[in-house]
């Protein structure tokens, strides 16, 4: 293994695990903080721009994912892409916990 396998398998899981709260919120009606968005991260953004936003994080995930050449073979990998994945989810949840108080 090369040591951008597993550089890559960790970012896979980061923006495979980004691609959900923008998805989700695009699809269903609820503006979201983007990146795009005034201030970035924390206004809200329109919905087109989130699901945008989910499906660009979704082709760099894929990609990263097959650079990582990430199987269930290779448990390191598969931990890297899962420690990627929660540490995003961990970092969003406490990002937009302000999106919670009315």
């Amino acid at each position: 293994m090369k040591w951008y396998q597993y550089v890559a398998a960790f970012f896979a899981g980061a923006f495979l695990a980004n691609v959900v709260p923008h998805y989700i919120n695009g699809v269903s009606g609820d503006p979201f903080p983007s990146p795009f968005a005034n201030p970035p991260g924390k206004g809200l953004s329109s919905l087109m721009i989130n699901v945008l936003w989910a499906g660009f994080n979704l082709l760099i995930g894929y990609v990263l994912l097959r650079v990582s050449k990430a199987s269930p073979q290779n448990k390191v990998l598969m931990f890297l892409l899962f420690l990627g994945f929660m540490s995003l989810s961990l970092m969003a949840s406490i990002s937009f916990i302000d999106k919670m108080k009315p």
